[in-house]
């Protein structure tokens, strides 16, 4: 075996090899052998499972006259519980992965570090083509191989990181578009601002929800301890902000930062509470991907003012 290296077996631990039913179709690892041969099959890739059915094969192939191809038997896969990898481990079959969210890159380059190693290398990301060059059966070890979830959610975030920028913000588009809906938003902002922080596409519409709906509000959202921000005191920064951010036509990412540059110094409030106060009215959570400014752009001028004027109303009555 190119693993397993040479395995000797006593002929007299087999037993007799039963090569026709009893309704004249041959079993399995009789027509296997054949098919094999007929095909001209000269590596025969498979799991260590089948390892102790190999000396039956040599056996046919010998007595048929032919010459035994190599065999590989590749280490078997667990999952970090360290038993045979199922379902019960999460999606394992390659489609399903895809449909998870996983890009087909990462996968292949997962599957390829099952049980194989470039040797000294460090390096953990290739190509297919970079894994078409470097790999070789020299390469695979005996021991199982751990299918590790966290290991591809990495993977799969390198990947997408390195995506042109173009491609990236197709995949978002098939994934926002649905979620939004009738409603205007962003596109180039959602892609930048999702690029750095997603970790497979099907992440992408948990992340994107505060945005496609506007969610509860409470006066608890406006607490932050570090800034010194309370409910109370976000309802008076926003109603002082508000007149500027009426009057503001231009709303690009420059207008809006320079209008709260100003408006932190004319107020004497620090810029903390007033991004603070900003991001919890705009998005009625603590943490988002990207910060205020960002879902400022991405919901567009008429969507920002009136949330923001929802949450006033919601200040003062509550």
């Amino acid at each position: 075996d190119q693993v397993y290296g040479t395995i000797t077996v006593q002929n007299k631990e087999l037993e007799d090899q039963i090569l026709l039913k009893s309704d004249g179709y041959p079993t399995y690892n009789f027509a296997n052998v054949i098919d094999d041969h007929l095909m001209e099959i000269t590596h025969i890739v498979r799991g260590s499972e089948y390892l102790s059915s190999t000396p039956k094969y040599c056996q046919l192939y010998e007595a048929l006259g032919w010459e035994i191809p190599h065999f590989v038997h590749l280490p078997l896969i667990v999952g970090e519980d360290g038993k045979k990898l199922s379902k019960r481990h999460g999606s394992t079959g390659f489609d399903d992965l895809i449909r998870e969210g996983y890009l087909t890159q990462a996968v292949v380059n997962m599957i390829a570090f099952l049980g194989w190693s470039p040797g000294d290398e460090t390096q953990e990301i290739f190509s297919l083509k970079e894994l078409e060059s470097r790999f070789h059966i020299q390469g695979i070890n005996k021991a199982p191989a751990v299918f590790s979830y966290a290991k591809l959610n990495w993977m799969n975030e390198q990947y997408i990181r390195s995506l042109a920028f173009s491609e990236w913000k197709a995949m978002v588009q098939a994934k926002a578009d649905p979620a939004f809906g009738d409603k205007a938003y962003d596109l180039d902002i959602l892609a930048q601002v999702l690029q750095p922080r997603v970790t497979k596409l099907s992440d992408i519409p948990g992340m994107i929800t505060f945005l496609t709906q506007r969610l509860p509000l409470s006066r608890e959202l406006f607490f932050n301890k570090r800034a010194k921000l309370d409910a109370d005191k976000a309802a008076q920064i926003l109603a002082s902000l508000m007149p500027r951010l009426r009057s503001l036509e231009d709303w690009t990412e420059d207008s809006l930062s320079q209008l709260l540059e100003e408006a932190a110094e004319a107020l004497d409030i620090k810029k903390g509470q007033i991004m603070g106060s900003l991001r919890a009215g705009l998005a009625a959570q603590q943490v988002t991907p990207g910060g205020a400014i960002e879902t400022a752009l991405i919901l567009g001028r008429q969507e920002s003012l009136g949330r923001l004027e929802s949450v006033i109303n919601f200040l003062s009555e509550a």
